[in-house]
């Protein structure tokens, strides 16, 4: 591994200073040069992964006796926003990798299944999925139609499907959340791994999006997918409540996702005013303008300061959902306005491929839906704020 490993838990000013520039130069050098060629073929680069667990950003907050890098979620969302700043797909499934799938397994799983599974995610050998989205149960999943059936042995036979999965076709290691009791229990879900190559696995359709085309995003299916007990994480019954705990940090990370989406198209957009003239002078001096830059400079940092109280708050073991369902809310919503606004300030040369902000637009809309939407967003800080 790179400057990455070499931090520990608690780093210092000059070594989170070595990671966001690690990231930064990751970003530049290996995506930026493909963003487009990427994004108009849809491809999903899955060798790009095996270089990122080699600097180490496929197990950012993995410790090091797992193969990780064991940082905290200051550092992760500096990764995630610098790379997010060159290409929101690529931050995309970064953030889905480890704060999903790999983050379950940290978090629930048994030792046995740690050193089993989180070694070969931590280095990019392995890309995660996660479960829990089905076509007729999105933010609705104490309604999913996905079931475990117990069997004599203790393991479990899966039927049904999932979908809007990033790498649902790629991932060799999926945590998926199936039905294992009673529709509406909370208790009556459980979560399982299961290994690409387990008969009756398999990934399907692979989803046609707006934006975020370089980032995989599939179904998965389960036909009599036989798992044996010890693909079980944490208890049976557990898995609708290891979910919700799962997306509090996972709403971390799709704020970090939509700061970096928010930055690329600032820096993308001040750029251009700079360098734009049109009445003798630049653009950027025109009020109009300069207001637009000043209004994405303000809500950017209130977005990140946002997001990295969620993150310090994590990184303490305090609660935090509140925190992280505010800093996903405001911080994607702030993504959609600056996206926005920069198509504007490039006027017609924003509404073509021959300049960065047409994508920065397809792009920032999924942050305000994945991982919560943010009318899901608004009834759990509804929900928190009444608790009190």
């Amino acid at each position: 591994m790179t400057a990455m490993s070499t931090a520990a838990q608690t780093t210092t000013d000059e070594q989170r200073e070595m990671i966001r520039q690690s990231a930064a130069d990751f970003a530049r050098t290996h995506i930026f040069p493909h963003v487009m060629d990427w994004d108009e073929r849809q491809h999903f680069p899955r060798e790009l992964f095996h270089q990122m667990g080699e600097y180490g950003f496929m197990g950012v907050l993995v410790p090091e006796q797992y193969g990780g890098t064991g940082l905290s979620y200051a550092e992760y969302i500096t990764v995630i926003d610098e790379i997010a700043q060159v290409c929101g797909s690529i931050g995309l499934s970064v953030a889905a990798h480890n704060s999903l799938c790999t983050n379950h397994i940290l978090q629930f799983g048994s030792e046995a299944q740690k050193n089993k599974y989180l070694p070969a995610l931590a280095s990019g050998e392995h890309l995660g999925a996660w479960g829990l989205t089905e076509p007729n149960t999105g933010s609705d999943a104490g309604r999913m139609r996905t079931v475990a059936e117990r069997q004599e042995d203790g393991g479990y036979i899966l039927n049904g499907a999932k979908n809007f999965i990033t790498h649902g076709i790629s991932a060799e290691v999926a945590v998926v959340i199936a039905r294992t009791g009673e529709l509406l229990d909370s208790h009556g879900m459980t979560a399982f791994i299961v290994e690409r190559g387990d008969e009756g696995f398999r990934g399907g359709k692979k989803e046609d999006k707006l934006g975020m085309r370089a980032s995989e995003t599939a179904e998965i299916i389960f036909e009599n997918c036989y798992l044996p007990a010890d693909r079980i994480l944490g208890e049976v019954g557990e898995g609708f409540i290891q979910s919700m705990k799962i997306l509090d940090g996972g709403r971390i990370s799709i704020a970090a996702l939509s700061l970096g989406i928010a930055k690329g198209a600032m820096k993308a957009a001040l750029a251009y005013s700079q360098e734009r003239e049109q009445f003798g002078k630049a653009i950027s001096r025109f009020q109009s303008i300069a207001f637009k830059l000043s209004d994405m400079a303000t809500e950017i940092e209130a977005s990140e300061l946002l997001t990295r109280n969620a993150g310090r708050l994590k990184d303490a073991g305090l609660p935090m959902t509140r925190e992280s369902a505010m800093a996903k809310l405001f911080a994607s919503e702030t993504c959609v306005r600056v996206a926005n606004d920069t198509v504007q300030i490039f006027g017609g040369y924003g509404f073509t491929k021959e300049y960065p902000a047409e994508k920065y637009y397809r792009d920032c809309k999924l942050c305000t839906i994945g991982e919560g939407t943010s009318e899901i967003q608004r009834l759990v800080i509804s929900r928190e704020l009444l608790k009190k």
